[in-house]
């Protein structure tokens, strides 16, 4: 579904290249969830960003492709090779592949409602009025676990707790069925209790929608309950790669034992 082969990202900072990804290769497969480990500043939320074409403007992918298979429309497409504010990017991003940001607060809008902010992308990449759309908002909140869904269409992003938060980007990512959803550090911010919850309800809506997942994290105990196949990052380069059980029994890099 999603190969990323060779790829390389770039820096610039007063106009000198900085290497963030130097050669990364990895591919997820329908269904699967391939997570993406290694320690901050090793090049996890780069990729990510490349991935969904929405790197800072002063980086640059200068070499290698990342290979997406719409299984909507049966088209392999080289999204490193389009314009990040084409329309073919625009359609991907949200709709066929999503993603869930690490820190909610500062990814939703502080002055839209939750209800507003999850049904923007329903109606940016389905053809629904806005009746549906809305009645389509009110269940998916009610499918992530808000008590109240009605209620919590009208609500703020200040007036929700961090896990309520956290849902409600689960919501906004999942809106659209995604063939590939992007989970970037999802419960970073999250105590224990409610980091298990969130877990518990991406594995949930996984299996149910049939979705592949890039799982990105630092933490080895999310990985163990989580993931299918680990690739391991470290200063941008991937240091090892390979079936979850055998990485956790067998580590042949230095860096991945320690």
């Amino acid at each position: 579904m999603l190969e990323v082969n060779n790829l390389a990202v770039d820096f610039y900072l007063q106009r000198n290249p900085v290497p963030a990804l130097i050669d990364v290769s990895f591919a997820v497969q329908p269904g699967e969830t391939v997570a993406l480990v290694g320690e901050s500043g090793s090049g996890k939320s780069v990729t990510s960003q490349a991935i969904m074409g929405i790197l800072p403007s002063n980086a640059k992918i200068c070499g290698g492709e990342i290979l997406f298979n719409n299984p909507e429309t049966g088209q392999l497409l080289d999204i490193a090779a389009l314009d990040p504010d084409s329309t073919q990017i625009r359609q991907i991003r949200g709709g066929s592949i999503s993603i869930i940001f690490q820190e909610p607060m500062t990814s939703l809008s502080p002055v839209h409602t939750i209800g507003d902010q999850i049904s923007e992308a329903l109606f940016l990449h389905r053809d629904a009025s806005r009746q549906e759309g809305l009645k389509l908002t009110e269940t998916m909140l009610q499918h992530v676990g808000f008590p109240s869904p009605s209620r919590a269409m009208n609500m703020y992003p200040f007036e929700l707790s961090g896990g309520l938060r956290q849902r409600a980007m689960i919501a906004m990512a999942m809106i659209c069925h995604p063939s590939l959803m992007i989970a970037d550090e999802p419960t970073t911010a999250l105590d224990v209790t409610i980091q298990a919850r969130i877990l518990k309800l991406i594995r949930e809506l996984q299996a149910e929608l049939g979705m592949a997942m890039l799982l990105i994290t630092h933490d080895l105990g999310v990985v163990a309950n989580m993931a299918d196949r680990v690739v391991v990052m470290y200063h941008g380069r991937v240091m090892e790669a390979g079936p979850l059980r055998e990485l956790f029994t067998n580590p042949q890099h230095d860096y991945l034992k320690a």
